[in-house]
């Protein structure tokens, strides 16, 4: 798209929001199929997030970008990202903000196996839908 032309609005930059409502901005991208904006919305939190958490937050952005890159038609790069948010997030046994992340890390691991087993019809486009339990 040609700079100045109108389209999808962008996150702003810099935007960190509070965890819940990093949240709740996040999984409505994604019902939107907007995962890369969702993936801005998350990395703004991962930065202003306590050293405890940035590992959470930021692979949750990953998750994100591993789904932009499979909107986008690359498989590997897919695989890449969403092993890479999984291995992230998956020690925190006792996440918080209700983030659930046994239901993501399968999320990922599955849908990266299918990825590169060449099954592409197990992967067209996996809904990452819910990252709240609840």
């Amino acid at each position: 798209m040609a700079r100045g032309s109108k389209g999808v609005e962008r996150v702003p930059e810099g935007l960190a929001l509070p965890p819940h409502e990093s949240l709740a901005e996040a999984q409505r991208l994604l019902a939107l199929g907007r995962p890369f904006h969702a993936h801005e919305v998350l990395e703004g939190t991962w930065k202003a997030a306590p050293e405890g958490e940035r590992d959470l937050w930021q692979g949750l952005a990953q998750l994100a970008v591993g789904v932009t890159h499979l909107a986008r038609g690359n498989p590997t790069g897919a695989a890449t990202l969403l092993r890479r948010g999984a291995e992230r997030i998956a020690p925190y046994d006792d996440p918080p903000y209700g983030i659930d992340v046994t239901a993501l890390v399968a999320f990922a691991r599955e849908t990266a196996d299918a990825l590169e087993s060449g099954d592409q019809c197990q992967v067209a486009m996996p809904p990452l839908r819910r990252l709240t339990s609840s």
